[in-house]
């Protein structure tokens, strides 16, 4: 779990964190086939969550909102009305991905998620527990073993608290 808090300051330390103020410009709600991720719990709902949340942490999720590319005019992204970055809202990784790749001025897609409780790390190797909806960003590498089931949370509080 150190890399990810490790990939999480790194994510603060390039502006790949959280976006002020932003909203989905387009949302593309379909999932067709099978899927290497989660696809969005709501489908209908994509493209309706605030674009500024936190980001990264909390070592655990409870559902997947939607996967986000992030587009940035400075970068080659077609320029919208603001002159800012902006995003397009999926409902599946993999349409998402191909999107970001044929598009100029694209991030590979990040991962919205929501946790109603999470593991918050406010210091190296200090651990507490959280409870609270929180909508957050993440790697989607990041969804691999860690939607929280029953009991997970306690068994990572009692392996990292030794």
């Amino acid at each position: 779990m150190v890399p990810r808090l490790i990939a999480t300051i790194l994510l603060l330390a390039v502006g790949v964190c959280a976006h002020a103020d932003f909203d989905a410009v387009r949302a593309d709600r379909a999932v067709s086939g099978a899927s290497a991720f989660p696809t969005a719990a709501s489908p209908a709902k994509v493209g309706t969550y605030p674009g500024s949340v936190k980001s990264g942490a909390g070592y655990f999720y409870d559902e997947v909102l939607e996967y986000r590319v992030w587009l940035h005019p400075e970068r080659g992204a077609p320029a919208r009305s603001s002159g800012g970055d902006y995003f397009v809202a999926f409902a599946q990784y993999e349409r998402a991905l191909a999107f970001s790749q044929q598009s100029k001025g694209a991030e590979e897609p990040l991962v919205l998620v929501r946790q109603l409780k999470h593991v918050n790390e406010p210091q190296p190797g200090v651990f507490e527990v959280v409870s609270g909806e929180r909508l957050t960003e993440w790697q989607v590498q990041w969804l691999a073993g860690s939607k929280r089931t029953p009991g997970a949370i306690e068994k990572f509080m009692a392996e990292h608290m030794k």
